[in-house]
């Protein structure tokens, strides 16, 4: 477990005090039961700006903390606890290290303010089928006078509905399959030529199909260098897997909290269910891969702050480790509550949804199993 600065302490304990007070789980509920379409509640994200949250990862000199990747990892994981409903992964993380890693100071000084005040709402669209796979990407952006014309579709996009500014991985030379030939762009998401069509996911979050139909944008959206988007997407690709796995770890700790009470308090053929041998192995199971899962998560987030350019095993590892993690605990929630954990009005099913729309967000086990034995020449 990290040690933990005083600082760092008082930003984790305020984001629990917050979630906890202000976004409990009854609040995703409540956005489910609304059918806004909505993948969260506006004021949220507002508050998010208010506190600093949206700014933790922005310089100063753009009206940011640069408080770094382990404060960020400390809200992410009691917003998953909770269940929070917000932008702070597609932004806050995504947005804000896609412009810190490619962006031009003209790009930096453009977005990053708005960024730290939680002004404004960034997506990543990079998948185009049912799996994660960057490298398949096809979307065709063609040299058009001084700029481009982009045309394809992107799916999945997580917070695409509610996005300002779209970051698109696009081909601009090679065929599908290749790392080589991609180029990332910064897209208004109301340009002319851009549609959206609304995704309703399980864990009743939103994510949006995109299709781009000769839109055009000018040589300024480039971010980073034409035909070199590989070595800004994967990095950025890289950090946003090891921010959702600190959301994963907060999501499995608050399920395994809520089925240890449950144990502690159920009665059945006259005694405390949690006194069955077999399901404090299960139980201790659970507890073995948090703990492994956490020193795999925090292990990440504090290689990002101390620099380097390589976190493709660190954060393959962590992803899958917390996918395989969330997979387990939300389906021993479910099983150990019985009967009312199969209902609608116990929280296990909403952590179950979350945890499956999370784990293949970005790559699932399976996926970071393979990339980590990749990366380490397996």
């Amino acid at each position: 477990m990290a040690v933990l600065t005083e600082e760092q302490t008082m930003l984790r304990d305020s984001a629990k005090s917050w979630t906890q007070e202000a976004s409990p789980v009854s609040k995703l509920r409540a956005l489910r039961d609304s059918n806004s379409g909505q993948s969260f509640d506006p004021a949220v994200w507002a508050q998010m700006g208010e506190m600093g949250w949206s700014g933790v990862l922005v310089p100063e000199e753009h009206g940011g903390s640069a408080f770094g990747y382990l404060g960020l990892g400390l809200i992410l994981e009691e917003t998953g606890r909770t269940l929070t409903a917000s932008p702070l992964l597609s932004t806050a993380l995504i947005g804000a290290s896609a412009l810190a890693l490619g962006g031009s100071d003209v790009q930096k000084a453009a977005w990053l303010p708005k960024i730290a005040a939680g002004e404004v709402v960034t997506a990543l669209a990079v998948d185009e089928g049912p799996h994660h796979a960057p490298e398949k990407t096809a979307l065709a952006a063609v040299k058009s006078g001084d700029g481009w014309t982009l045309s394809g579709t992107k799916t999945f996009v997580i917070d695409g509905d509610a996005a300002d500014l779209l970051i698109v991985a696009a081909r601009t030379s090679g065929p599908a399959g290749q790392t080589a030939g991609l180029t990332l762009f910064l897209v208004p998401a109301d340009a002319a030529g851009v549609t959206r069509e609304h995704l309703a996911l399980a864990d009743s979050r939103g994510a949006s199909q995109i299709t781009f139909d000769g839109a055009t944008v000018g040589a300024e959206a480039v971010l980073g260098v034409v035909d070199g988007g590989w070595d800004i997407l994967e990095p950025v690709l890289d950090r946003a897997r090891i921010g959702l796995a600190a959301e994963m770890l907060g999501q499995a700790l608050q399920a395994f909290e809520i089925t240890l009470d449950y144990l502690k308090t159920r009665t059945q053929f006259g005694q405390v269910i949690g006194t069955f041998q077999a399901l404090q192995h299960r139980a201790a199971k659970m507890f073995t891969d948090l703990e492994t899962t956490r020193s795999a998560v925090e292990a990440a987030l504090e290689g990002l702050d101390a620099g380097g350019a390589d976190h493709r095993a660190a954060a393959s590892l962590a992803k899958g480790k917390a996918s395989e993690l969330i997979h387990l605990v939300t389906n021993e929630m479910v099983q150990m509550h019985g009967g009312i954990g199969m209902t609608d009005v116990h929280d296990a099913g909403l952590y179950l949804k979350r945890a499956r729309v999370a784990e293949a967000l970005f790559g699932g086990a399976g996926y970071h199993r393979d990339r980590y034995a990749r990366v380490l020449g397996f």
